[in-house]
């Protein structure tokens, strides 16, 4: 096993999570907060926009498994990376689209892919993630771990994260875990 990192903020980790969880090859998916000031940082502190965190997922994979590139591939289609600092009704700085490196080829996949993608004019309008360096990742609060495995019939987890798991399930089918 080729065990890797991603850290990958794309808005609301209850949206993100569930859709990587799903593929073969990602052993683990945390939700949390990255790229900000506060030192253990609550969920309530990062409401408040104050903090400089955003909600992210850092996601444990088998490189032999699954691609960094995929996996990139799969963050761009959940999200909306051309809105700054807002995804649908989400808005503030911790929704932010943005991807934290592990390494500088991590870096040169996350910048090429956007070049492609906004040459390409795959969305419409150019996309604003941030490629970031590693930071500190705090996992967040345990009621937010695997939220919509535990909570698939909750009114937001209906709204947002189902369709987006759907998306993916029916793009990435040969993808999904039980498939190889």
């Amino acid at each position: 096993m080729t065990k890797s990192i991603a850290v990958l903020a794309g808005g609301c980790f209850w949206c993100t999570e569930p859709v990587f969880s799903q593929l073969n090859g990602v052993e683990s998916v945390v939700s949390g907060y990255i790229g900000g000031q506060t030192l253990n940082p609550s969920y309530k502190d990062i409401c408040t926009g104050e903090t400089g965190h955003a909600e992210a997922i850092r996601i444990t994979f088998d490189a032999s498994l699954i691609s960094f590139e995929v996996l990139l591939e799969i963050f761009f289609l959940i999200h909306d990376p051309t809105t700054l600092n807002r995804q649908g009704h989400d808005v503030g700085t911790q929704y932010r689209s943005a991807i934290f490196c592990q390494n500088e080829q991590q870096r040169a996949s996350a910048e090429q892919i956007i070049e492609s993608f906004n040459l390409h004019h795959v969305f419409g309008a150019p996309i604003v993630t941030q490629i970031n360096d590693d930071e500190h990742f705090y996992p967040a609060e345990d009621y937010h771990q695997q939220y919509f495995a535990k909570n698939p019939q909750q009114s937001y987890c209906l709204a947002v994260a189902a369709p987006k798991v759907a998306k993916i399930r029916a793009k990435y089918a040969d993808k999904l875990k039980g498939t190889r």
